[in-house]
């Protein structure tokens, strides 16, 4: 007679199972390491630039870091959306074309602070976030556009555009408009709502049109005869007048850039710029690409294909400079500018400025 006695059996007690699960354990925490150490093989940006404007700057940093440059192209909407895509959003970098828009990228909790020395050093305190939320990328003025062939003058102050000796002589595109929301919130800065106030009232009351249109159209309608100077970004001249177009070829010749200033301080500038997605998955590559393109060999090259102004300093021997000169700054920061936008906004309405 065999006598069956109970056997326990324990599969964790077996030294094959223990070895295999050991195995595995040393792989998960080698993959592990390795994702969260590693810098991606590729950046998403969503970017309201127009990718023309920044291709050849994102196939560069490919060509250098060997990481993949993958853009979403959003002009109207972008903050909306990344919102909307919330913690499942794959933006790692958005890149915008006004500091308010920045600034609002952050208040709608869409960015992360990011601390890099390199970005620190290459971007100035009043071209960035203080607590290195977004960065400045690019420099654009704006100013005033004059017949070369009816205004003598070179200079001239934004103040000055109230005066009635340029009564139906001046264009602009829609007060509502970023670029001039930005114009107007810094002239609050220097005077004042009220005396602000008064000063579009002065300029409203100059115009030679509706304010419609963009930049360019004010160049093409001070060719025409429409009106003789005009407020607009400084690159768009370089674009007209580099150009195949015949039309915006002339449109670009027919103006010149008056150096432009606030009385007793600088020039109004505004930014295209980036910062990094609060959910972005790919945070180090994201901080990368910025650190790339805040560099010497991305400044020249937005400098002298799209013609804006560098932010990094030494950035000397470029085609924007060469067209228009050094840029002499308002030294007042762009986020104090920004806080002033609500109420510029607000002044447009009430006096009618667009209608």
């Amino acid at each position: 007679m065999i006598t069956r006695l109970p056997v326990k059996f324990s599969i964790s007690g077996c030294p094959t199972f223990r070895f295999l699960m050991g195995i595995i354990a040393l792989c998960f925490l080698t993959c592990y390491n390795v994702t969260s150490f590693a810098v991606a093989a590729e950046v998403n940006v969503y970017t309201a630039r127009e990718l023309q404007l920044v291709s050849p700057a994102f196939e560069t940093f490919t060509a250098t870091t060997g990481i993949k440059v993958n853009t979403i192209y959003i002009k109207d909407g972008l903050e909306e959306r990344i919102k909307a895509e919330g913690q499942n959003s794959p933006a790692d970098v958005i890149l915008l074309v006004d500091a308010a828009k920045l600034i609002t990228a952050k208040e709608m909790d869409l960015t992360q602070p990011v601390s890099a020395s390199s970005l620190e050093k290459a971007v100035p305190s009043i071209l960035r976030d203080p607590a290195g939320n977004w960065f400045a990328v690019t420099q654009r003025s704006r100013v005033v556009y004059a017949s070369r062939d009816r205004v003598a003058q070179s200079a001239i102050t934004y103040e000055e555009l109230a005066d009635p000796k340029w009564k139906g002589r001046v264009c602009i595109r829609s007060g509502q408009h970023p670029y001039n929301i930005s114009l107007f919130a810094a002239v609050i800065a220097h005077t004042g709502a009220d005396k602000a106030t008064e000063w579009l009232k002065g300029l409203k009351a100059n115009l030679a049109r509706k304010p419609s249109g963009g930049d360019r159209d004010v160049a093409k309608d001070i060719l025409t005869g429409i009106c003789d100077v005009g407020i607009a970004n400084t690159y768009y001249v370089g674009i007209m007048r580099n150009s195949p177009d015949p039309d915006q070829k002339a449109w670009g010749e027919a103006v010149k850039t008056l150096d432009t200033s606030f009385a007793g301080a600088g020039t109004h500038v505004n930014i295209s710029g980036a910062a990094v997605a609060k959910n972005a998955p790919n945070r180090e590559a994201a901080i990368q690409l910025i650190e790339f393109l805040t560099a010497e060999q991305a400044q020249n090259m937005l400098a002298t294909l799209n013609f804006e102004y560098p932010v990094r300093s030494g950035i000397d021997a470029n085609a924007t400079i060469g067209l228009f000169g050094p840029i002499k700054a308002d030294p007042l920061s762009l986020s104090e500018i920004a806080s002033y936008r609500k109420r510029a906004s607000e002044i447009v309405d009430e006096i009618g400025f667009d209608q």
